[in-house]
């Protein structure tokens, strides 16, 4: 007869061992969740980033894998676009050579200039003559032959001053609306 009873005895007393271990579950659960609840919510927003983050590079990769593939399948596109660049460059470097032809060219002239005032100076100063008018004269032309090229001069406006010419900040006058004086130079007129 225990044979018997003892096969109906396990069945109450295992709801109460389910019981205890189910209340001890939940102690543990709660008390872990109370003292490191943020840091696994924290945890758990971070893993989900980085797995977002990833799906999303995984989804970039394949679509860049095929464009690579379309260039090794067509190298004729490559070679033309390398030769496009190519021409470019050229034609580039051309026009860089031609701007520095016209700049010695133009260099070369001025120096011829410099040197024919020097001339002109020297000879002017060997009969006894003054210079100085020369100058201002060989000036005058360089400023009308430049003022011919392709550059024009802009006028300048006219600048007032900023301020009257007669402003002196240490002064105390012209100006502003704060008028400091200093203090009394006499003993203070406390008891």
């Amino acid at each position: 007869m225990e044979r018997g009873g003892g096969g109906a005895a396990p069945g109450p007393g295992r709801p109460a061992l389910e019981r205890e271990g189910l209340e001890l579950l939940q102690h543990t659960v709660g008390s872990l969740l109370s003292s490191y609840g943020w840091y696994i919510l924290l945890a758990c927003v971070a893993i989900y980033l980085l797995v977002q983050k990833i799906s999303r590079s995984a989804a970039a990769r394949p679509s860049s894998q095929p464009a690579a593939a379309d260039a090794a399948v067509e190298p004729d596109v490559v070679v033309k676009r390398q030769e496009a660049l190519a021409a470019a460059r050229l034609r580039m470097q051309e026009e860089l050579n031609a701007q520095a032809e016209r700049y010695k060219e133009k260099q070369r002239q001025l120096e011829e200039e410099k040197r024919r005032q020097k001339i002109a100076m020297w000879e002017s100063m060997q009969e006894g003559k003054s210079y100085k008018g020369n100058l201002k004269l060989n000036q005058q032309e360089l400023e009308s032959g430049a003022s011919t090229s392709s550059t024009v001069p802009k006028p300048k406006p006219n600048k007032k001053p900023l301020r009257s010419g007669g402003y002196n900040p240490l002064s105390g006058e012209g100006g502003g609306t704060c008028s400091w004086r200093p203090g009394r130079r006499g003993p203070s007129a406390g008891g």
